[in-house]
């Protein structure tokens, strides 16, 4: 790993496929050094290997369940690193998460910590993990972005979501919290960035693949990171990738609740 052309590193949460194996690419591509975590040890491993071989780019794995209080401080302890034993962290993708559904009465209250631990609990314990380290070293004088990407999800607009209630609140509080430490933390030069996507092919989103959801609804893992790097970078907040769920958001954000609870009626 000496002599890697690498000046910047990125932490991604939930980095074993998906969205999150994505992003360590895309990353690797900008010549980031990474930090992957997840709970499947031996697919960041792979994913480490490939991306030592193909981009030159230091990589160390993190396995960590983040709904296990253990892995999560382990997980905190290596974000608050300031350079004197390892590479202070430039950029947190904060993108594991859960997505347990079916009508809440019959979840089953574990999967529901569990879930709520993931999506929310880690979301903002790693952020503030991460955030003072960065503000300290923009006060020294550091230069380029540094910051926090939370991937929730644009389910998080709908007002109603039976069967998947606490999954679609989850992704409400990150979107609207996101929000609040962005404008927190945008007078010290520091970006928070939270990402919207819809439908996205991912071991997550099987049973909507297999449950008739078409194929026009799904947008690429690639345009997903894509698009919020590029608004992480310009110091954009709110990221909604693809034509078709911007419009789709915009319209989520107008109707009445009134209208939501009734089609929710219908279908529920």
């Amino acid at each position: 790993m000496s002599g890697s052309r690498h000046t910047r590193t990125a932490l991604v949460t939930g980095a074993s496929s998906g969205i999150g194996a994505e992003y360590a690419r895309r990353l690797a591509e900008l010549g980031f050094g990474l930090v992957l975590v997840a709970r499947r040890t031996e697919l960041i491993d792979d994913l480490g290997l490939e991306l030592r071989q193909n981009h030159g780019v230091p990589v160390s794995v993190l396995p960590a369940d983040l709904s296990e209080p253990a892995d999560l401080e382990r997980v905190e302890e290596r974000l608050r690193a300031d350079g004197d034993d390892e590479p202070p962290v430039d950029l947190l993708v904060n993108n594991a998460g859960r997505g347990d559904g079916g009508p809440f009465t019959r979840q089953d209250p574990d999967g529901i910590d569990a879930l709520l631990d993931v999506n929310v609990r880690a979301v903002v314990r790693l952020a503030h993990a991460v955030l003072p380290v960065q503000i300290a070293r923009r006060e020294r004088g550091l230069k380029g972005p540094l910051g926090v990407i939370n991937v929730s999800s644009v389910v998080g607009r709908f007002t109603v979501n039976p069967g998947g209630s606490v999954y679609a609140a989850s992704k409400a509080f990150v979107t609207l919290w996101s929000e609040s430490v962005a404008v927190e933390v945008a007078p010290h030069g520091v970006h928070v960035t939270v990402v919207l996507p819809g439908y996205v092919r991912t071991d997550m989103s099987r049973g909507a693949q297999e449950g008739g959801v078409p194929d026009f609804a799904f947008i690429p893992k690639d345009q997903v990171v894509r698009e919020s790097l590029r608004a992480w970078a310009a110091g954009r907040t709110i990221v909604v990738p693809s034509a078709q769920y911007k419009a789709a958001e915009g319209l989520l954000r107008t109707l009445p609740r009134s209208l939501f609870k009734a089609v929710a009626r219908r279908f529920s």
